[in-house]
């Protein structure tokens, strides 16, 4: 049947319109702050409390509200804790005193009000959050009654993790139990939403600046094209809050809706069961805050970008409800010619009904249309039969690069809940459904780079997309003790089926072009975006468990194993479907030689999905086995005061798929064994109180071994675009003298690689660096934090190369400013 997939255009007017309502409420609001910036005496004396149940943290805020005093604690202690309210008449020590009833916690008085009682912790540091400035019962009276305004309530200091290096941070890894990173086997890189908005970072390449094991060439306010890589291996599996999308190729997810993205290095095949062994990408998105918080945040980027986003959280007491919702977008023209338009809007809830069961539920929409951006090159055929030819210089002539009506406009769709059951103190489970979609309406321009001279032969992809996935899962996590051997145990299943339709695809329409000319070509294929041709379906069947046997304070094992039952339908409903099924094992052994460090050997497995040949291949029809990749990994954690240091010896030893040539005809075969093999290695360190310093790299040797008779001219060769050498500087340092301003940047180095697995020509190395400010200050008596970037400062002029013989012109110098403020 046929399905309507026309192409959505969105208004010009409502972009305008929400840029212009936003904006005009951050003026509003800045004019109208007045006499309430000031703190307000304490009230001590007995008062009517009517405290709702809710999270313990919660419960706490709102009395220290009610009462007027000044309240210090560190929500993560807190996490998890549920209160059952209170009500009735209480001094203020009886009221902390019976809100702490029955926990560990109790409140001390301090100098400056009260605080948390809490055992000393690394990398905290004091938050000021500013609550709405209601008035407690005797304040009111004192207002009512002409007295001064310092009757009025004071803000509430809370203690908040420094998330931006610290090992202790949760690892995202929930079918392991949801560990530190410290107590992961696995490598993994976090990067926060305030790193992200600190350097304005736009795309991935951006986002893991400081991280040189990920990789993209893909330049930021362009469409990401199969170009990630971690390890070395391109990367397949990206994640929205466990839930998969459809990220390889067409686009990102937009950032402003994520808390933090994370970088997970090779443990695909148990986490998430069939992908690419290097490891994928996982968005956790910003969740309901334990206290209201809102802010507006305004951007600017050269040539003439505009951007503006609201956040906003909240608690509706009546309902015991939390709830958060973003809303924003960008307009205008890119450093690099491009025309963006975009619009991102997010909402998410969370409802706690008791102390032991709890809903969340989150849906992110984006529209992004983004036109006439550079034209994609592909290296392959470049000067073909020769060697140590180097690929033509660049310029950043962007108007030599840019085709007029060409465009790539995505819509993206994620929408997710969970029902959380805690069952006792030590057994949860979880159930969680989720659906993503993507949808690619692509007028792009692609092209064949022919030689030194600049030369090219470009055409026109023309077609429209629907990637769709569903997911369905219940987990259960509990700990018990048999005999000596505390145990961490983890269980669950799920189901995830997802299907593509298309439109026809045109892949024409050629042309003849000049790095350094404006092509004369002009788009005039017809489009058309009806959705047609349904792909074939994929569904996976899954179960998974994993035990962390803890044999005392410094040994562990983890024992896990996934099964996963996969099946790629046909596409006409008929028998030729192909099934697989493989159970992968996850090992590992951690010693800790102090409870601030970890030393682990690991060993996962990973599946890659088998495939169905198609046009053009001569093997058309044949079925092509699913695949087992291998990670040996041996590392080492280490945190302490000022030092945060990580490092990993790694092998990935993966089947590949080749191109073969028989009687000049073009197979598509499974055909040899490629071993990536490597280091990595990052620090940070505390040099002084003011002074952060960073150095990390990845040394990759990777061959391509086990090949047919057909292969073997590239036996031993470097698979295509896999550099030898990746490494990263980055330092941040805080004035002194002005209070709140800091500079920060990097210098990053991308090592040389072949443009094809013949290893005769190689994108040459290059290294970038960038600048920028923070400056956190008070705003007519709110937070203010004003952010500048320079990206590639001195405008290296450079190739970048990756993906499917894919190689990009790089991005000229650029800059933003952003100014956000919180309330």
């Amino acid at each position: 049947m046929k399905v309507q997939g026309k192409e959505q255009s969105f208004s010009n007017t409502y972009l305008a319109v929400a840029i212009r309502i936003t904006i005009f409420g951050f003026c509003a609001i800045s004019v109208g702050l007045n006499a309430y910036a000031e703190q307000y005496n304490q009230v001590s004396t007995i008062q009517e409390y009517h405290i709702a149940p809710s999270t313990l943290g919660k419960a706490l805020s709102n009395f220290a509200l009610q009462s007027g005093v000044a309240l210090s604690f560190d929500p993560l202690l807190l996490k998890g804790i549920n209160s059952s309210g209170l009500n009735g008449q209480y001094r203020v020590d009886e009221g902390f005193q019976e809100l702490l009833k029955n926990t560990k916690y109790q409140i001390k008085q301090t100098s400056s009000g009260y605080a948390l009682e809490e055992k000393p912790q690394n990398n905290k540091r004091v938050e000021s959050v500013k609550l709405t400035p209601l008035l407690s019962k005797a304040n009111q009276d004192l207002h009512s009654s002409g007295a001064s305004s310092d009757a009025l309530l004071p803000t509430i200091s809370l203690k908040a993790e420094d998330r931006r290096a610290s090992l202790q941070q949760k690892s995202g890894i929930s079918a392991l139990g949801n560990k530190s990173i410290l107590d992961t086997p696995f490598s993994i890189a976090v990067v926060t939403s305030e790193e992200i908005e600190k350097r304005g970072a736009k795309s991935l390449g951006q986002i893991f600046a400081n991280d040189p094991s990920v990789y993209t060439p893909t330049t930021s306010m362009t469409t990401d094209w199969w170009g990630t890589q971690i390890r070395g291996l391109g990367v397949r599996n990206y994640y929205v809050d466990d839930i998969p999308l459809s990220l390889a190729w067409g686009g990102d997810f937009p950032v402003e809706a994520a808390d933090q993205v994370i970088a997970l290095k090779g443990l695909t095949g148990f986490m998430y069961g069939f992908g690419s062994p290097g490891g994928a990408i996982s968005y956790q998105t910003k969740r309901p805050t334990s206290s209201p918080q809102t802010s507006l945040q305004v951007d600017y980027r050269n040539k003439n970008l505009f951007s503006a986003y609201l956040d906003k959280s909240d608690y509706l007491s009546s309902i015991d409800l939390g709830y958060r919702f973003t809303l924003g977008g960008d307009t205008g023209q890119a450093y690099n010619d491009t025309k963006n338009k975009r619009v991102v809007s997010s909402f998410a809830l969370d409802k706690q009904f008791n102390d032991q069961l709890s809903w969340d539920a989150n849906v992110i929409y984006e529209y992004n249309d983004r036109k006439q951006e550079p034209i994609q090159f592909y290296l392959d055929q470049y000067e073909i039969g020769n060697t140590n030819v180097k690929l033509p210089r660049v310029n950043y002539n962007y108007s030599n690069l840019n085709i007029d009506d060409s465009y790539y406009k995505t819509e993206t769709l994620v929408s997710s809940s969970s029902l959380k059951w805690k069952l006792n103190e030590q057994w949860n489970t979880k159930y969680q459904f989720g659906y993503s979609r993507k949808k690619h309406f692509s007028n792009k321009i692609f092209a064949t780079l022919d030689n030194s001279q600049g030369d090219y032969i470009g055409n026109l992809y023309n077609f429209a997309g629907l990637s769709q996935y569903f997911f369905n899962q219940i987990m259960m996590n509990g700990k018990f003790k048999t005999s000596w051997i505390d145990h961490d145990l983890v269980m669950g299943a799920g189901y995830i089926k997802n299907y593509d339709t298309y439109s026809d695809f045109f892949w024409g329409d050629f042309f003849q072009g000049n790095l350094y000319t404006k092509p004369d070509y002009q788009i005039t294929h017809p489009k058309n975006f009806d959705l047609i041709s349904k792909g074939s379906p994929e569904t996976q069947k899954y179960a998974f468990m994993s035990d962390t046997l803890s044999f005392g304070p410094k040994w562990q094992a983890i024992l896990g194993t996934r099964y996963t039952k996969y099946e790629l339908e046909s596409q006409d409903n008929t028998s030729n479907n192909y099934r697989a099924n493989k159970a992968t094992p996850t090992i590992a052994l951690l010693y800790k030689t102090i409870p601030e460090s970890t030393v682990y050997a690991s060993y996962v497995e990973a599946l890659e999905p088998g495939k169905r040949v198609e046009a053009p291949y001569q093997n058309i029809g044949t079925i092509l086995n699913a695949t087992i990749s291998k990670q040996y990994e041996l590392g080492f954690k280490y945190e302490i005061d000022k030092l945060s240091l990580t490092s990993a010896l790694f092998r990935v030893e993966r089947a590949e798929l080749m191109d073969s040539f028989r009687n000049g005809l073009r197979y598509l075969t499974q055909d040899g064994l490629t071993n990536y093999q490597g280091l990595e290695f990052d620090s940070k360190y505390k040099l002084t109180d003011r002074l952060k310093v960073g150095l990390g790299f990845i040394h990759l040797d990777s061959e391509i071994k086990h090949v047919s008779e057909d292969n073997q001219s590239i036996k031993g060769s470097s698979p295509a675009f896999t550099a030898k050498w990746q490494g990263v500087i980055n330092s941040e340092y805080s004035f002194e003298r002005i209070e709140g301003l800091s500079i920060h940047g990097n210098i990053r180095y991308n090592g040389s690689s072949f443009i094809t697995n013949n290893n005769l020509i190689k994108v040459p190395a290059y290294t970038i660096m960038n600048l920028g400010t923070s400056y956190k200050f008070r705003l007519n008596g709110y937070d203010a934090t004003l952010n500048t970037n320079l990206n590639n400062v001195f405008n290296k002029k450079y190739w970048a190369g990756g993906g499917y013989n894919a190689g990009t012109i790089g991005e000229e110098r650029n800059g933003s400013i952003s100014i956000k403020v919180n309330w």
